[in-house]
């Protein structure tokens, strides 16, 4: 099981790379979005769907890595930039590599800079502090997304 935990929390090692990891974690879930859009013709619903399924095991495998590492909030772990990454791109309101990219740049920014209440979140306990910051942080992404959408920005 911890193996398992392990697998999931790096996103299938992801986590693993050497410089920035959680960019990397970030980047194969948007292109993952991309796959799931471009190939399958699902999209958003499909998104939302797998952050709520797995939110309970991304919390759960989180945790488990971290106890396993030693580490609050070890670099490895980035299930929760693919989380946080997929609540971001549920602000898209058109479809193509220019919002997948501005998806992506948001979600970064915000995930970086931790704005109020990121950072506050960041420190609820083990997985919970974890996962749940980078979700508002998507959130964030999501809504300047959206905004930008109505604009005609993208």
């Amino acid at each position: 099981m911890k193996r398992i935990a392990v697998l999931f929390a790096t996103f299938f090692g992801c986590g693993y790379f050497p410089r920035g990891p959680g960019t990397v974690g970030a980047a194969a879930a948007t292109l993952l979005a991309a796959l799931i859009e471009i190939d399958f013709g699902l999209g958003r619903p499909v998104l939302l769907g797998l952050v709520i399924v797995l939110l309970l095991p991304a919390i759960r495998s989180a945790t488990k890595t971290a106890h396993l590492v030693g580490k609050k909030d070890p670099g490895i772990v980035v299930i929760d930039e693919v989380l946080g990454q997929w609540v971001a791109l549920l602000g898209a309101s058109a479809k193509g590599w220019k919002v997948l990219l501005a998806g992506f740049l948001l979600f970064r920014l915000f995930d970086i800079w931790k704005p109020w209440p990121v950072r506050q979140l960041e420190k609820l306990p083990e997985g919970t502090g974890i996962v749940i910051d980078d979700l508002a942080a998507g959130l964030y992404g999501a809504l300047i997304l959206y905004i930008g959408g109505q604009f005609g920005l993208y």
